[in-house]
């Protein structure tokens, strides 16, 4: 297999550009935005320090080999004389996914079988029929004639960092979270406040890019299983951080789900978590931040009806108390942020939960 290769980082639509400014500002190779992602070039090394340390990517793929198929018999040939022993294991199950398009090639399932029977025959490795995590994802896509293989080297999603183990209804995912908050130009420094903290991510994710923590230092990836040489996952170096991070809810037992997560991602004696109403929330003391907040929308949590008088209440506040500030909201609802009577900038809709959400912005 080739030592440098394309390596793909998902994210929603509508997000693509927020990734790519991680992407780039991480240092990795050949940075471009396509649908769904970003493409960058990298070895083993990068596709492991990409699991880790890209907070806002869903996924990674590593793009590891490719070749011209007219036929099925071409794409049997062709898959078998590729280095399979050097990415998969014998003794780790594979499950290998295709699609075709715009291709004379055409029939998934065929060219799904002569994938699994180039795998079997060459690595020995188990292929499973059905979906499991214990295998590992190969991916093949043929457009246009063109065979490329992919391998999943995330596993689980990335969002699921094995840290925030608490969470209420409709929790907002770590990396809708950090992207968010590099949309709003958070960079670290500054104080982050959200009112309606639920499970506390914006509170955490902003308290740990302060710190400079991985996003992934908590959990282990499908390239962990793969026969690939990866370096160790670095040890954390912790930034000095100056600010501090507020979160506040009605909800007792949303306090004390963001005080615990809090405590396990290490960040807890940055963070304070305060049961409030919108209408008791405070100004903290010292330089103005950024409020970030996500409030029901009334699609899955909450009465809309009953919403509007809560947008206002949460406007209100943030006019009279917050002058300075910066405002995030990531709401469903164009009504519903009109009723917060702020002069809102509206980001492009991103699908999260079933529903078409933005980002408003604001100068208070």
């Amino acid at each position: 297999m080739d030592e440098i290769f394309e390596i793909f980082a998902s994210v929603p639509p509508g997000l693509e550009p927020l990734l790519l400014d991680e992407v780039r500002a991480a240092g990795f190779a050949q940075p471009a935005q396509v649908p769904g992602g970003v493409t960058f070039a990298g070895g083993w090394a990068e596709v492991a320090r990409a699991n880790r340390e890209l907070r806002g990517a869903g996924r990674v793929l590593a793009r590891f080999a490719s070749f011209r198929a007219m036929h099925l018999a071409q794409l049997d040939k062709r898959a078998r004389k590729l280095d399979w022993a050097a990415v998969l294991r014998p003794d780790v199950p594979v499950r290998v996914e295709v699609t075709c398009r715009n291709s004379r090639i055409y029939h998934d399932r065929a060219a799904r079988q002569r994938v699994e029977g180039a795998i079997a025959e060459t690595v020995g490795a188990p292929v499973l029929k059905e979906a499991s995590d214990e295998a590992v994802r190969i991916m093949l896509r043929i457009e246009d004639d063109m065979a490329v293989f992919s391998v999943d080297t995330s596993g689980e999603p990335l969002h699921r960092r094995g840290l925030k183990q608490q969470v209420g209804k409709a929790p907002m995912r770590e990396t809708l979270a950090a992207l968010f908050l590099r949309a709003c130009g958070y960079d670290g420094t500054g104080p982050v406040v959200d009112p309606m903290c639920g499970s506390g991510t914006f509170v955490i994710e902003a308290a740990e890019i302060a710190a400079g923590l991985a996003p992934g230092r908590a959990r282990s990836y499908a390239f962990d299983r793969l026969a690939v040489e990866v370096p160790e996952a670095p040890q954390p170096v912790r930034s000095e951080v100056g600010a501090r991070f507020y979160g506040s809810d009605r909800d007792d037992g949303a306090i004390r789900m963001s005080q615990a997560n809090a405590e396990r991602a290490g960040v807890a004696h940055l963070c304070t978590f305060t049961r409030a109403a919108i209408s008791d929330l405070q100004r903290p003391e010292g330089p103005p931040g950024l409020v970030m907040v996500n409030p029901p929308y009334g699609a899955r949590i909450g009465n809309r009806k009953l919403l509007f008088a809560l947008y206002g209440t949460l406007g209100a506040v943030l006019q009279d108390r917050f002058a300075g500030w910066r405002l995030g909201m990531v709401t469903s609802d164009g009504g519903l942020a009109k009723a917060t009577g702020l002069n809102l900038d509206a980001g492009p809709p991103v699908s999260f939960g079933g529903l078409k959400v933005k980002l408003y912005q604001a100068r208070l």
